[in-house]
């Protein structure tokens, strides 16, 4: 990518886009096309087609979605679906209609099947059934992956795909109906902690095994896949390590200081027993995390509850 090359980066109020944004404001590049929702709603094909007409942007990160944990995932799979097929489908089509010359599209980690052998290499998708609590997710994420390989297969288009794990960082969701593990977390001792209660209640039974990636790694590791990577397979994104539901909690506990117990809700689902990638392809490539697991912690429980 040139530095004055028109970049589109879709989505980039969430956690992952504004990783891009700064790792891209960082590598010199200053015109990117950036709009919020409400200027651009991406569901809309008709405003997406207006969009890519105008502007013609050289190069599109698609990280644009519809998120959330388990307890969102589980309750609004249609909205899942819905959402993020018909953003993924709009930006994928008209990157190709008007000539873009490469687009990164951004998937998940939980496109595997429940049951995989671990880690999950990328050999590995679709041999066995998905983790019903957010298939809807997992499935349109999967058709963002064939849709990139039928558009290079078919127009020759430069589309890649990564996969990233569990992500954590600067711009994450901390609302506890729809958050993630690890936000969740943080913000249930943080609270705890200020209010004094002798107990904080997680979710399940705490043997769930998972690995995080700050958002900055991913960004990092996006970027170097954009200058160094044209293959039509997708590339897992990770550390290469986990650890359980439990520790983690023990790890943030310790961080945020607080003193009280861990209660395990039991009655409460688990989710997938273990997702963590096999990295070995993008290793191989010379691309490896640089931010180490508590640090990436610590900086961000500071800058999200202290830094007020």
């Amino acid at each position: 990518m040139k530095h004055t090359d028109k970049i589109y980066v879709a989505g980039h109020r969430g956690m992952v886009g504004s990783a891009i944004v700064r790792k891209l404001k960082k590598e010199g590049y200053q015109n990117l096309l950036l709009r919020i929702s409400k200027e651009l709603d991406l569901r809309d094909q008709k405003a997406v087609e207006e969009f890519f007409k105008k502007e013609k942007p050289d190069y599109v990160f698609l990280a644009a979605a519809k998120v959330g944990g388990i307890l969102a995932n589980n309750e609004h799979p249609a909205d899942f679906i819905y959402d993020n097929l018909a953003i993924q489908s709009n930006v994928i089509h008209q990157s190709y209609l008007n000539g873009v010359k490469k687009l990164m599209f951004l998937g998940s980690s939980c496109i595997y099947p429940k049951l995989a052998p671990q880690p999950l290499k990328e050999d590995y998708l679709l041999t066995g059934h998905l983790e019903p609590t957010n298939d809807a997710y997992a499935v349109a994420k999967i058709a963002g992956i064939k849709m990139c390989e039928a558009y290079r297969r078919q127009h020759g288009c430069n589309f890649i795909a990564a996969m990233p794990t569990n992500l954590y960082g600067p711009g994450d969701n901390y609302d506890l109906k729809s958050s993630h593990v690890l936000p969740a977390l943080l913000r249930k001792f943080h609270e705890a902690k200020i209010n004094h209660e002798p107990f904080v209640t997680i979710w399940g039974s705490g043997k769930p095994l998972r690995e995080f990636l700050h958002g900055d790694d991913l960004a990092d590791a996006l970027y170097f896949m954009m200058e160094h990577y044209d293959e039509a397979q997708f590339l897992n994104v990770g550390t290469g390590s986990d650890l359980s539901i439990r520790e983690l909690a023990e790890l943030i506990k310790k961080i945020v200081g607080y003193e009280g117990e861990l209660k395990f809700d039991s009655t409460k689902p688990d989710g997938t027993p273990r997702k963590l990638l096999d990295v070995s392809r993008l290793t191989a490539l010379g691309w490896k995390p640089k931010i180490g697991f508590e640090d990436g912690i610590r900086a961000v429980y500071e800058e999200k509850f202290l830094m007020k």
